[in-house]
């Protein structure tokens, strides 16, 4: 299938782009025209007619991106101000979770990832600040402009599980045993697994640090259930005895009581859940480089009996729970970028440990928005924010415009392209044409770049990170793949 795809770059205009889509046998919603101040500038109230709403001042939305930047405490440094500044100003308003705040050291996904320390607090307080101080100046010479009263900003509540790597080297602590995923981390006993009293205990991790967010002014926090962390892991904890496995009611059990932790620490706190809602099985590099999938009996959340295709049907039944348990925002998002990347992030380059894309990745970006409409159409009082957007790359405003008017999601969440093009929500909003310039082209630079240890950002494009030390070294490990790869 990668032989067949095709750049975005190389549909230039609408009939390529509607030959292509016919070629590949699937549908996007495409508006020709995206004016200023049309559908994606428009407010959307949180909460309807009640006392508690909340009115959100356009359609997009900042995905969390963290940067493998922080410090070895889990505290900001400059280049994560830095990327929390560019946030605030690029126009949006909604900013989910900014980035991964893992709620323990030890559930971290690197050793440099904001994390709970003795000084959360203040770090909280400075973060939000700066980011609201940035929004707020941005909007300053705008006639029009009503400052952060319609900004909401998140904070996302993380345990990394099987993927943690709070020294750097893999500590994974898993929901349960996976024939294929216990391999890829290190895992080769039941010593991994956590416990039902340690989970007991980490939801009140959750709860903590989401009454520290409320305190620093942050107006929800996400309770992460995605890309195979633990929030997400549990959701296929089948095989799992006791409270947090077994049937949905018990693998969404952590994640029901970590949210009703929250609500009761924080009552004045939204609650937002960021959700992989389909999975597919791992896949691995096949003796092209193309991915295969790695076959087993494991069923994935959200995915069929065979494991290759989307079911729905349990993500349907997850989302009215956490509906009934008080969620009012719903990110949707699919697979791992650890184990079925393309799934996940659609992307022509793949990352130096990935895999050649399986499909054109406009399938998988079709995939995506295709469920996203399905469970708004099951939910229409949920807000919902849909991904996968930055592959459309030219053609991704005429999409999420087309998505939004057509109540295929409210928001259109922007996670890469936010590294390179910040200030895309604004030129949209403005009717300007894109700065192509600053387009993502999914080098999975940003991705190849913390895989070895280095910060993650757009060393392709963004100046900041091409005159970094860790460009040249980047280009020197990508050669050094590239190389490997060939001689194999």
């Amino acid at each position: 299938m990668t032989r067949q795809a095709v750049k975005m770059t190389r549909l230039r205009g609408r009939d390529q782009l509607d030959a292509r889509l016919e070629a590949l046998g699937i549908t996007l919603p495409v508006d020709d025209a995206v004016p200023a101040n049309g559908p994606l500038a428009q407010p959307y109230v949180l909460g309807g007619a009640s006392s508690s709403e909340r009115r959100i001042g356009n359609r997009f939305a900042v995905l969390p991106m963290e940067g493998w930047d922080a410090t070895p405490e889990g505290r900001p440094t400059d280049l994560l101000r830095r990327r929390w500044q560019r946030f605030g100003s690029s126009g949006a308003k909604l900013v989910w979770g900014g980035e991964a705040y893992a709620v323990q050291p030890t559930g971290r996904a690197n050793p440099n990832q904001l994390c709970s320390n003795p000084e959360s607090e203040r770090d909280l307080f400075e973060l939000h600040d700066l980011l609201t101080a940035a929004h707020a100046a941005s909007e300053s010479g705008e006639e029009t402009g009503t400052g952060t009263r319609d900004l909401l900003t998140g904070l996302q509540l993380t345990h990394s599980g099987r993927f943690s790597r709070p020294q750097g080297s893999p500590a994974p602590r898993i929901a349960f045993r996976h024939p294929v995923l216990d391999a890829r981390v290190g895992v080769t006993s039941d010593a991994a697994l956590l416990s039902d009293g340690e989970l007991d205990d980490l939801v009140g991790d959750y709860a903590r640090v989401a009454k520290l967010a409320a305190r620093a002014g942050f107006g929800f926090v996400d309770v992460k259930a995605c890309h195979g962390y633990l929030g997400h892991e549990l959701l296929s904890a089948r095989e799992r005895p006791g409270p947090y496995g077994g049937d949905l009611a018990g693998r969404s059990r952590f994640l029901r009581r970590a949210i009703a932790a929250v609500r009761a620490e924080a009552p004045g706190l939204l609650v937002g859940v960021r959700l992989s809602i389909f999975d597919l099985h791992p896949y691995a590099p096949g003796d092209d480089g193309v991915g295969e999938a790695v076959t087993s009996d494991h069923r994935p959340f959200g995915g069929n009996t065979s494991g290759r295709d989307v079911d729905l049907e349990e993500t349907v039944a997850l989302v009215a729970l956490l509906v009934d348990a008080g969620v009012s925002l719903l990110c949707t998002t699919a697979g791992s970028p650890y184990y079925n990347p393309h799934c996940q992030r659609p992307a022509f380059y793949p990352p130096s440990d990935g895999y050649r894309p399986p499909e054109d990745p406009l399938v998988g970006v079709a995939r995506q928005l295709e469920a996203t409409r399905s469970l708004k159409q099951h939910f229409p009082e949920l807000a919902v924010v849909g991904s996968a957007y930055s592959y459309l790359q030219e053609w991704l405003p005429n999409v999420a415009q087309a998505v939004v008017r057509n109540g295929g999601a409210d928001f259109v969440g922007l996670g890469r392209m936010m590294l390179s093009y910040p200030d895309l929500p604004t030129d949209v909003i403005a009717g300007r044409p894109l700065q192509k310039p600053l387009v993502c082209r999914t080098f999975s630079d940003c991705t190849t770049a913390p895989r070895n240890g280095l910060v993650s950002g757009c060393y392709p494009i963004d100046p900041e990170y091409k005159r970094r030390p860790e460009a040249k070294r980047l280009a020197e490990i990508k050669r050094l793949a590239d190389s490997e790869k060939r001689s194999t």
